[in-house]
C-alpha cells in the first residue's frame, strides 16, 4: 500500500480521515506524509536522527528533533487524536514513561513491536543462539533492542498500566496472522487507550 511498511499500511487503516497524529521516532517520515496525502491528517513527527530528520522535511512532515524519552511535556493532554510508536519501543530505555505519556498527549495509542516469542526466535533460543531476523537484524553485541517482548509480555504491561487495548493485529512477512499469533506473528500491532 502505497509504499508503506505492512505494519505502518495497517497503522494507517486505522486512523481516521482528518486526524491529528503525533509519530513518535518516525523515521524519514513516510506515515505522516501517506496520511497527509490520503487522508488529510496533520500532525507532527518526532525523530532524533539527522538524516531521517532532513528526509521528513523533504517529504513535506512537519519533524520535532528530539529525543522521545527526555518527554512529551511540550505537548499539552490531550493534543491528538493519535500518538503512533512504531517498531521502536523495544528500543526505550523508559519504556514505561513513553506509554504513559503516549496515552496522556493522545485520545488513543498505537504501537507496532516485533514478537520475541515467534517460534523461530524461541528455537534460536533453544539451540543455544540469540536470534537474528527481518525484525531484529542486529547480533547480540550490536544491537539497538533493550526490551524485547512477547505478545503476552505486552498486552499484560498495557494491562498494568490501566490501558485497554481496542485492537491488534499480528503480522509475518507482512501478512495476517490469525491463527496462534503469539507463535506465529513476526510483528504485533496494538490500538488502546486509557481506562
Amino acid at each position: 500500500m502505497n509504499g508503506l511498511r505492512p505494519d505502518l499500511a495497517l497503522i494507517a487503516e486505522w486512523i481516521a480521515p482528518g486526524s491529528h497524529v503525533l509519530d513518535l521516532g518516525c523515521g524519514d517520515g513516510s506515515l505522516l506524509a501517506h496520511l497527509q496525502a490520503a487522508k488529510r491528517c496533520a500532525g507532527y513527527g518526532v525523530e532524533i536522527n539527522d538524516a531521517q530528520v532532513l528526509a521528513c522535511v523533504r517529504a513535506g512532515v512537519d519533524v520535532i528533533q528530539q529525543d522521545i524519552e527526555t518527554g512529551l511535556g511540550m505537548f499539552h493532554a490531550p493534543s491528538f487524536d493519535v500518538v503512533v510508536l512504531s517498531m521502536a519501543i523495544q528500543m526505550t530505555h523508559r519504556t514505561e514513561r513513553v506509554l504513559r505519556e503516549m496515552s496522556e498527549v493522545g485520545r488513543e495509542g498505537i504501537v507496532s513491536l516485533p514478537n520475541f516469542g515467534h517460534w523461530s526466535h524461541v528455537w534460536s533460543i533453544l539451540r543455544g543462539r540469540m536470534p537474528v531476523s527481518r525484525e531484529l537484524p542486529y547480533e547480540w553485541y550490536n544491537t539497538p533492542n533493550l526490551h524485547m517482548s512477547t505478545v503476552h509480555d505486552f498486552e499484560d504491561f498495557l494491562a498494568r498500566l490501566g490501558l485497554t487495548i481496542t485492537a491488534r493485529a499480528f503480522l509475518n512477512d507482512g501478512q495476517p496472522v490469525g491463527w496462534l499469533p503469539a507463535l506465529r506473528s513476526t510483528q504485533a500491532i496494538y490500538r488502546f487507550r486509557r481506562g
